[in-house]
């Protein structure tokens, strides 16, 4: 699944156009490395989103085989990294 659906699909981001601008911006990362849109995602991969104060990372647990998944169910796809 490419990464602007994902974030959108395990409701990281609450539309697929804000995932698109954060990653036009070069705000995402996965692995360390910042991605364009159309970069796959799979299992075990960490996604990093920097904001101005502060970054969130998450860890891929699983990917949706739906185009959204309910915000409840959003553990079951990732897991929040402190730190």
């Amino acid at each position: 699944m490419r990464i602007d659906k994902f974030l959108n699909a395990v409701n990281i981001t609450k539309r697929r156009a804000v995932a698109e601008d954060m990653l036009a911006h070069k705000v995402v990362f996965i692995n360390n490395l910042a991605v364009k849109k159309a970069k796959e995602v799979k299992v075990g991969d960490i996604i990093e989103i920097k904001y101005l104060e502060k970054s969130d990372k998450f860890e891929i647990l699983q990917i949706p085989t739906t185009k959204s998944t309910p915000k409840s169910k959003m553990e079951e796809y990732v897991k929040r990294i402190e730190g």
